[in-house]
């Protein structure tokens, strides 16, 4: 079965809705421990919207290390989680690089609803 109807179906069955509320997150560096040789400046960001949609603010550019060392943890972060639950009290993620130490933050910005039918 694929994952868009296991989707509607858990929506319909589970939750009684055809939607699911979600947030939009920024990613912001908070703190370069190291030296950035990325360019990346505390400040910089980018946003993940509409569950999937990545966006860059115009002529800003974000490292591609440091977003693959976020990815994994943004499918959780884009959810409720219970108040107990580790991720919901840790925001910080670093990049991989040794040298940078680039510290990023995932904020929960806004919720959106988004009709099951539409995500996979």
């Amino acid at each position: 079965m694929g994952s868009f109807l296991i989707t509607s179906l858990y929506c319909r069955q589970v939750l009684g809705t055809n939607s699911v509320e979600l947030f939009d997150l920024r990613i912001v560096v908070d703190r370069i421990e190291g030296r950035s040789v990325c360019g990346l400046k505390v400040g910089d960001y980018f946003e993940v919207t509409n569950s999937s949609e990545l966006r860059i603010p115009d002529g800003k550019h974000f490292c591609i290390f440091a977003i693959a060392s976020v990815l994994p943890l943004l499918p959780a972060k884009q959810r409720k989680l219970p108040a107990d639950d580790w991720l919901e009290m840790d925001s910080f993620v670093a990049c991989p690089d040794p040298d940078e130490r680039v510290v990023m933050r995932i904020e929960q910005v806004r919720t959106v609803q988004l009709e099951a039918g539409d995500l996979t």
